[in-house]
């Protein structure tokens, strides 16, 4: 390999890493994530809401498997997000350390010396005032005392002050990047460890414990999550209580809860919590949270034997406006030692069911979604339900094409009340023994989150700084009076009038509000000496200057 070769290769690696780090591509990264993220925002996502993944694809066939095919239904872990987040972390690690290295070097530095001809300064004041060299210069050590500033004296005895200030604009500056990497850090951590589990939980005493998945309906995880050493804790739900308005809206509804956690789960001892939407549990290092709620009707089916099965399973709500819901509830045939006798003779009761009934002749509807007058409408089907295929299956509807196959036959069609039965032709009865509720939860573990909160404050407040802050420059002279006429410098310092000073000013930066400034400081420097009058003229040369 050539020497020229490798000079080429070596040349194109530095201005490639030049061109990445340079602060013009970490803001052009910046904007692309913050566009990459836009279909995250506004198109349903593979990880939050499957269903509604699903129905944007019924009503869009099209264009869902062109967006399916780039990964706008799975933005957040596409390999598009993660390369730009990726680059965006290594432009601005690679633009920080050079801009820290620089600012140190600032920091030590002393202010620059004072130009030969202030005039021609941005801002520019000059007058005489009645004080001596000595005099005028301790007055403008009083005034700039807040200043950074640098003292030095000329060949004709003139006495000059360098002054800055605003250096920790830059510092703000540094701190609003880092603080982005923090964030940028944290928040891949918590993606990479973070999980989510969602749990029906009836309220009536029953428990979950975060002791596996297998315990929750969904379960969604990191990376580096395998489902094992879960937080330990246990909740049990005695009871939900839900107030709506007349209009039907949900006014206040909570669950009284049951935890316990640590020390708590080897003591038995349960402590309570009062769990609403914006009060979640906060325990183990997990926050619980009150998500949805539902009704679960309650049937009992006595077999022609005798024997009865009592089951209560969620249904869905499909309005809720007035929580009219839907759902299945199955049942398998007790003692019967033929499995395939005993998987065709499995019952479904699917249907409606309204916490207060309206009829349509004998189409039910809900008015209200307050338990004021229950009813269920119901089809009760026998046959095969699918159980020994292995497959899941849905508890919220049975499997249609079962149906359509013919496999599962609808026996028995009813609307019934509470207390109310129907009796099948081979004997078999069912009943609506009532309505229970459930509650769904929210389990959700990250442990970055506290560190992302506090570099997101952080962000918030270099930033501050860094736009607030302004960076000036500010140069005085001191001239005593006879300086460059032959008069020497100690008859020049024991003169005590007709002193020369001159102030000349820079911002920085582009900001406005240093000329008001520049002017103030003017004019305390060449009207407060001690009571002392004095001529003066002030300038803006950004303006023109008046004399």
């Amino acid at each position: 390999m050539s020497t020229s070769f490798l000079r080429r290769i070596l040349s194109f690696l530095r201005n490639t890493w030049r061109g990445l780090t340079s602060m013009r591509t970490a803001l052009v990264l910046l904007f692309l994530l913050a566009l990459a993220a836009l279909p995250g925002a506004l198109l349903p996502q593979w990880s939050l809401n499957e269903d509604n993944v699903r129905e944007f694809s019924d009503n869009y066939p099209t264009l869902a498997k062109v967006l399916d095919a780039v990964g706008a239904f799975n933005v957040f872990s596409s390999v598009w997000f993660a390369a730009i987040y990726v680059l965006l972390f290594v432009s601005l690690i690679g633009c920080l350390l050079p801009r820290s290295s620089h600012y140190l070097r600032q920091l030590r530095a002393r202010p620059v010396r004072t130009p030969r001809n202030l005039e021609r300064m941005p801002h520019h004041a000059g007058g005489t005032v009645g004080l001596s060299t000595e005099e005028m210069t301790a007055v403008v050590r009083r005034r700039l005392r807040r200043w950074r500033t640098e003292e030095a004296t000329e060949a004709d005895g003139s006495r000059t002050i360098s002054a800055e200030r605003g250096y920790l604009r830059e510092a703000g500056n540094l701190v609003f990047h880092f603080a982005l990497v923090g964030l940028l850090i944290t928040v891949a951590g918590g993606q990479l460890t973070r999980y989510e589990g969602q749990v029906v939980v009836q309220a009536d005493g029953s428990s979950f414990c975060n002791s596996g998945t297998y315990n929750y309906d969904s379960f969604r995880a990191g990376p580096t999550v395998d489902g094992t050493g879960l937080s330990e804790f246990c909740l049990r739900v005695k009871d939900f209580d839900v107030r709506y308005l007349a209009s039907g809206q949900p006014d206040n509804f909570h669950a009284d809860i049951d935890y316990q956690s640590g020390k708590a789960l080897d003591d038995g001892d349960w402590k309570p919590h009062d769990l609403q939407v914006n009060n979640p549990l906060r325990t183990a290092g997990d926050r619980i949270y009150l998500t949805g709620n539902g009704y679960t009707p309650v049937f009992t089916v006595t077999f022609p034997d005798g024997q009865q099965r009592t089951k209560k399973t969620q249904w869905k709500p499909v309005n809720t406006g007035t929580m009219l819901s839907q759902g299945a509830t199955k049942f398998d045939r007790p003692d019967m030692p033929d499995e395939q006798r005993r998987h065709e003779n499995q019952l479904a009761i699917r249907g409606l069911f309204a916490p207060t009934a309206q009829l349509n002749g004998k189409v039910l509807s809900s008015s209200f979604p307050a338990l004021n007058e229950p009813m269920a409408a119901v089809d009760v089907l026998k046959g095969k339900l699918g159980f020994a295929t292995g497959e899941s299956q849905s508890i919220f509807n049975v499997n249609q094409e079962l149906i359509d196959s013919g496999q599962l036959e609808r026996v028995e069609r009813q609307n019934l009340a509470v207390g109310d039965s129907v009796r099948l032709a081979d004997g078999t009865s069912i009943r609506f023994d009532g309505v229970q509720r459930w509650v769904n939860l929210q389990v959700s573990h990250n442990p970055f989150q506290s560190y992302v909160l506090v570099f997101a404050l952080t962000v918030v407040v270099g930033l501050g700084a860094s736009l607030s802050i302004k960076r000036r420059r500010i140069w005085v002279r001191i001239t005593p009076a006879g300086a460059g006429t032959g008069t020497t410098e100690t008859d020049a310092e024991e003169s005590d009038g007709n002193t020369s000073v001159e102030i000349g000013g820079l911002a920085r930066t582009d900001q406005a509000g240093y000329g008001e400034e520049f002017t103030r400081i003017a004019e305390e420097l060449l009207v407060s000496g001690r009571g002392s009058t004095a001529s003066s003229v002030a300038g803006d040369n950004s303006r023109g200057r008046s004399s």
